[in-house]
């Protein structure tokens, strides 16, 4: 399982929100290069990084994002706000991969052209639900697309990883929604990432043991609860 710090960036600050709201926001950090490389040092596999102002239409951290790219060695993952071709290849000429969320729904008819494009290695569409319903727009519009029949229909489109938050449980440390990952994880060709509500080490072991591909780690390891080396220990 893959150990996956998330940098969540707002007016060029990591800060961690409770269920995606900009209102109730902790600032962790001025200096998210630092925290990319504390992150990097610690045994990260991967980073995710999240661009909160893009994914609210109120700005754009692009540029800390790359230079966070060119600081660390390891592989990472951007979100947030990717919802055109342009923007997703500009994120492309320096991540590893491009997580989409609302442009899979809103704009499918490009889903091909960016497969064909970058593969389906480099594509991770993100799941956000909330009642068991996917959830796009900064997780402010319900799409009305159940989670499993949403994921099965991407895994036949081609594409096979996922990142999947249970909005209700995000930023909470209330612990994962073991229910809908385990349903997730049992989708055939289909790989998962597990967001949300990870509070212990207990909650890493649930996760692992649904069957999750990689695990993102937020509030718990912001707030010292939790550290990526233990989670290495059982990952």
């Amino acid at each position: 399982m893959k150990v996956i710090p998330a940098i969540d960036l707002m007016d060029g600050k990591v800060v961690r929100l409770v269920k995606g709201d900009p209102k109730n926001k902790t600032v962790y950090s001025d200096n998210p290069i630092e925290i990319a490389k504390k992150w990097e040092n610690a045994g990260a596999d991967t980073l995710h990084i999240v661009d909160l102002d893009a994914t609210l239409g109120i700005g754009s951290n692009f540029q800390i994002i790359k230079k966070i790219g060119q600081k660390v060695s390891i592989s990472i993952q951007v979100a947030g706000g990717l919802r055109n071709e342009d923007i997703i290849n500009d994120v492309l000429s320096f991540a590893s991969k491009a997580v989409i969320g609302t442009l899979a729904f809103k704009k499918k008819e490009l889903l091909p052209k960016i497969l064909m494009k970058h593969g389906k290695d480099r594509i991770v569409i993100s799941t956000d639900q909330l009642n068991g319903k996917i959830v796009i727009e900064g997780w402010k519009q319900s799409t009305g697309v159940e989670l499993i029949s949403g994921i099965e229909n991407f895994v036949k489109l081609g594409f096979s990883e996922f990142l999947l938050t249970s909005v209700d449980r995000d930023g909470t440390l209330q612990g994962p929604d073991l229910e809908s990952l385990r349903k997730a994880c049992n989708i055939k060709n289909a790989k998962i990432i597990a967001s949300g509500g990870v509070s212990n080490l207990k909650d890493t072991i649930d996760v692992k043991n649904c069957g999750a591909y990689g695990i993102i780690l937020g509030k718990a390891l912001y707030d010292g609860k939790i550290s990526i080396d233990e989670v290495r220990g059982i990952a």
